[in-house]
This record gives structure tokens, sequence and C-alpha cells, in this order.
């Protein structure tokens, strides 16, 4: 049992269980969303123990009663099911056929459950965690050439396919008994409508995501740039990212824009960084009031409410990392933990590590 957790303590759990396997399906996972009488899943899991008596295989039967049965001791330290639902793991992570080690979980997550999940699988099933952890924004993603384009969504790891258009774009050798000439003519007033329908859609799929961060535009030709150049995407021009080659077209062209911008993403990740190490520096450096450093300092300000942003640098041992963390989701405190890697993260390091942009002005 665990009680509630942040989703840096979330984060580094879910990267100790991604890892472990079972050889056969031994490994419980259970999601209890908000207001799930528990009596129903302690029920459900002792229904699952009296049909894992049927498993032929006496190894693989014991390991599920067995896991069964530790989920079903950590629902007892639970009277009610918590505000934001329960999660509970169990079973036999050993790596090592000829030793047991059972070990189970059970705590509230950080953000509302909406899923109810039961599963025996050989990997723990961590699928709605990994989404509470991913960043919130998101980035556009359109692959397009003459013939086709598509549209998707990259939430954190995973890429969404959000729509798929074919044009009526001819090709560009002369067709039938036209002249050359006329046949580009109406060839190119085709294509300028395509851009056009293009900007259009992007707009479209692309305006409700308050939290779109940028886009990534990708094709195996010209007509990327020429639709960039087109001028039908509007204020949604200044969101682009990178513009990349891609030797695909249609959706499965999507993965590998993706992997091809990775650069120019990790870039991103360090501007937003810098971004804020900066602010919080400028505050400083105006002594106005409105920024603390060192750690005694920072925990004054997070108990008092007034921390907007917590700085933490990647240096910070990782004990003390959850301590601040965990104080500043108390209080509804932002907090960004900062690599070493650019001059500004290496500034917060010398400063102790530990910084706070305040909600309001403070004097000592």
């Amino acid at each position: 049992m665990m009680n509630k957790i942040n989703k840096y303590q979330l984060k580094k759990l879910v990267e100790e269980l991604k890892d472990m396997r079972s050889r056969h399906t031994e490994l419980v996972s259970v999601y209890v969303p908000s207001g799930t009488n528990l009596n129903v899943v302690r029920n459900q899991i002792a229904q699952e123990q009296a049909l894992a008596a049927n498993i032929k295989s006496k190894t693989t039967r014991k390991n599920v009663q067995s896991a069964l049965e530790r989920a079903a001791t950590e629902l007892r330290y639970y009277k009610v099911t918590p505000e934001n639902g329960l999660v509970v793991f169990a079973g036999n992570v050993s790596d090592n056929p000829a030793v047991d080690d059972f070990k189970s979980w059970s705590f509230e997550p950080p953000e509302e459950l909406t899923v109810r999940i039961y599963r025996t699988e050989p990997t723990f099933v961590l699928e709605p965690l990994v989404e509470m952890i991913e960043p919130k924004y998101v980035y556009g993603l359109v692959v397009i050439d003459d013939k086709e384009v598509v549209f998707g969504l990259l939430k954190g790891k995973r890429i969404v396919t959000l729509k798929e258009k074919s044009s009526m774009v001819p090709g560009k050798s002369k067709a039938g008994g036209q002249s050359q000439r006329r046949f580009q003519r109406v060839r190119q007033e085709i294509v300028k409508h395509w851009y056009k329908s293009i900007g259009e859609l992007c707009v479209k799929l692309f305006k409700s995501y308050d939290n779109l961060k940028g886009l990534l535009i990708g094709g195996p030709g010209p007509a990327k740039e020429a639709f960039i150049s087109s001028g039908h995407l509007g204020v949604l021009k200044d969101k682009i990212i990178t513009v990349q080659n891609i030797g695909h077209s249609g959706s499965v062209a999507l993965e590998e824009l993706v992997r091809k911008s990775q650069k120019a993403l990790e870039k991103e990740e360090i501007m937003a960084e810098k971004t804020i190490v900066t602010e919080f520096l400028n505050h400083l450096g105006k002594d106005d009031g409105m920024a603390a450093y060192g750690l005694e300092a920072v925990k004054k300000r997070l108990k008092q409410g007034a921390v907007d942003k917590l700085l933490i640098s990647e240096s910070v041992d990782e004990s003390l990392v959850d301590e601040l963390v965990e104080t500043a989701e108390q209080f509804s405190s932002g907090h960004e933990l900062i690599s070493t890697e650019t001059r500004e993260g290496e500034q917060l390091k010398q400063l102790g590590g530990v910084g706070a942009i305040l909600r309001y002005k403070m004097k000592d």
C-alpha cells in the first residue's frame, strides 16, 4: 500500500514495472475507477481465484493464485475506493525460474481513473498510467504530397492518426489530346485547391487543441514546401517546428516523420527548459522578490503556498526530489526537472539545484 502518489513517483514506478515479465499470463493488474464499490472488486478477485484452480500447469496455477491472493490482501487496506480511484499490481516478478519473488503494489493515482480493468498477463498493464505522466501538450503531424495527405498527433510517445485524404490532382504527364500547356494550367489550379483544402483541414483538426505546441510537416517531394508557401496555414505557420523529407506517404509515414524530427523535438524541450530557467534567473538578477533559491528558502516558500513553478536540477538527490515534488503538488505548484546540459541548467545546479518562481512578490 502506497497511498496517493504524485506524478514524479508514478513515473519512477512505471519505469520499474515496465521491465517486469512473467513466463506466462501470471501478473495481475487491477484498475478501479472512483466511486466503484470495492466489494464488487473483491468478489471478482475471489471468483478469479476459484477459476485459477483449473489452470493445468502447476507452476502457473501457483503463481496466478498467489498473485491474486496478494491483490486481495492489498484491497483489504481500503474501506472505500479513493477519490481518484485505485490501482493494484501483484505477481511473481522473479527473473529466475528457480526462485519466487512475489510483490504487490496498491495506490491512488495522481489523476482520476476513468477505466475499469482486470487483467492477468505476462506484463503489467501500464497504459492508463503512462497517459497520466505523458506531457500534456501535443504536436500536430502533417505528411503531404500531391496525391494524399495524412494528419496525426504526437501525444507523449503515442502517434494518433486523425485523418487521411486523397487528392484529385492528376500526374504531371500530358493526358489525352490536351495541349501540354493547357494541361499544366488545369493541373496547377487543382493543386491550388488541394493545398487550400489541406490548410482548411489543418485549422479544423488542430484549432481545438489549446495545448498544441507545434507542427511537424513532412513528405516525399516538394509539395510540403509548396503547401507551406501557399499561405493556407494562416497563424498555424508560426507553429511549424521542422520540415522533413519523408520516404513514404500515408499513415505509415507519421512514424518516420516523428523519428526524423527527434533532434528538433529535443531542441524544443531544451528551449523550454532554458526559457523557464532564464525567467527564474532574471527575477534573481532584478531582486524583485519573485524568486527564491536554496533548499531552505524554497521549502519555506513552498509551505507558504507562494511557489508558482518549482525548478529542480537533475543533480539533486532522488529522495529530496520526491519530498519537494510532493510538497509542490499539495499546494498546486508546478514543477520542472531541469537538466544540466545547458548553461542555464548548470547555473541552477551552482545555486544549489533548487529554485522557485513565485506567485507574488515576497521579501524576507
